[in-house]
């Protein structure tokens, strides 16, 4: 399953970036507001269809269809990209000016360097938890070679004439403040993407599919904002900085209410709040694309489209391994908590189990078992409600996070020139 992620990361790691790279070369300044809005539809709707669909797939079929899908919608898409994507005439003559002159070198070394950098951190990030990080001589040195090789990339990478990644793009205040916004966006997006469906299905008793169905408006909501918040920003009726900074402040309230839910509520709850999470993430994708080119020239474009990229993606993967390492460390820390009363002595557990166990043997259960298990469906109660508190902290600090990006939003330098135009007080 590994081996073959990894094959399929080779092949889908560079859709995005290019994906996003084909926009700004085609589109001008003044229309990359609603190409950007365009964009945000798709990548915000698969997700939204994707759990609800597999869950439908796997609690009706076999889960192997998930994989088997993707072939004719691969076909499909390879042929259409045949038919219709056409490299610009500037890009085209430089790439054969290159080519002439002898220059047109691949840096394999940097590729190789991010290639094993990453791997080894992903591991770490997708393996930690579950093998107890420093605990295990894997993950201490995957980590390892992902801060060896993380470290020897950015120097080979600052030096190199033609990076694979061109991290001097990070000299630019709005980029480099844009990239940050961007891993925190998948920080909190992937984070919770993972989180509401183990809350639904271990807590809830949902299953797979209707735990797909609470995620799926949020990504409805963003679907319907992205096209609203581009012609606000073509129509110069807000600057993209107020747009981020109110996308922010509605994701932080977002998570705060996902906070304050209760083991009582119902799927409707989730559903507005994924909706409220949604409505900040609606107002967000669209101007920090525009923040994170204002001050670049053309040429840097496609570079940066792979920056920005590569920060959405860590976001997503140190997302997901903070929501597994925090949820299961804080379950423990609430369970010694709560359970701590509860000890021989504890006269809450004394009337409380006898009590139960009368039921038990009331309907039907023998003596000898009703008191293991009436003290078991107290040890029940506990981790369920441990569980649970572990789950909302996890809210809080995907909240507190989004909130301490506020200041760093209020940095962002103003351009006057449309988005993507000549850099502009740099």
């Amino acid at each position: 399953m590994l081996l073959f992620r990894i094959i399929q990361g080779v092949g889908g790691g560079g859709l995005a970036p290019v994906a996003q790279a084909i926009l700004v070369d085609t589109f001008p300044p003044a229309k990359r507001a609603a190409a950007f809005a365009v964009y945000t539809i798709v990548i915000v709707t698969a997700p939204a269809i994707g759990p609800v669909l597999g869950g439908w797939i796997t609690d009706n079929y076999d889960w192997r269809w998930i994989f088997f899908i993707n072939v004719p919608i691969g076909i499909l898409s390879l042929w259409l990209s045949n038919k219709l994507i056409h490299d610009p005439g500037d890009f085209t003559e430089e790439r054969l000016k290159a080519k002439a002159e002898g220059r047109m070198s691949i840096d394999s070394v940097g590729i190789v360097l991010i290639a094993l950098a990453s791997a080894a951190l992903e591991i770490s990030l997708d393996r930690g938890q579950i093998d107890d990080w420093f605990g295990s001589q894997l993950i201490t040195a995957m980590i390892v070679i992902a801060a060896l090789g993380w470290h020897a990339t950015v120097f080979w990478e600052l030096r190199n004439p033609n990076p694979i990644i061109d991290l001097s793009l990070l000299r630019h205040r709005n980029f480099a403040i844009a990239s940050v916004l961007f891993f925190l966006f998948g920080f909190s997006l992937f984070g919770t993407t993972t989180l509401i469906p183990q809350i639904l299905q271990s807590l809830y008793g949902y299953r797979a599919i209707d735990a797909g169905l609470v995620l799926a408006p949020g990504g409805l909501v963003i679907t319907a904002l992205a096209p609203i918040s581009a012609q606000l920003l073509q129509r110069r009726l807000v600057s993209p900085k107020i747009l981020v900074i109110l996308s922010f402040c509605i994701v932080t309230l977002a998570m705060f209410v996902y906070s304050d839910m209760t083991l009582d509520v119902d799927n409707r709850h989730y559903a507005f709040a994924r909706c409220l999470q949604g409505f900040g993430y609606g107002l967000f994708l669209v101007p920090v694309n525009i923040i994170a080119y204002s001050q670049l020239r053309p040429d840097e474009n496609n570079k940066a489209s792979s920056l920005t990229n590569l920060f959405r993606n860590w976001g997503g993967s140190f997302g997901i391994a903070f929501i597994t390492t925090a949820s299961e460390r804080r379950v423990d820390l609430h369970q010694s908590v709560l359970g701590s009363p509860l000890d021989s002595a504890s006269q809450a557990l004394q009337q409380g189990a006898p009590s139960l166990a009368a039921q038990l043997i009331h309907h039907g259960l023998n003596a000898a078992d009703a008191g293991p298990a009436s003290l078991g469906i107290f040890y029940g109660q506990l981790l369920q409600q441990s569980l649970f508190l572990a789950f909302m902290d996890c809210f809080r600090v995907i909240g507190w996070l989004s909130a301490l990006a506020l200041p760093l939003i209020f940095a962002i330098r103003t351009f006057n020139k449309p988005p993507g135009d000549v850099p502009v007080g740099d």
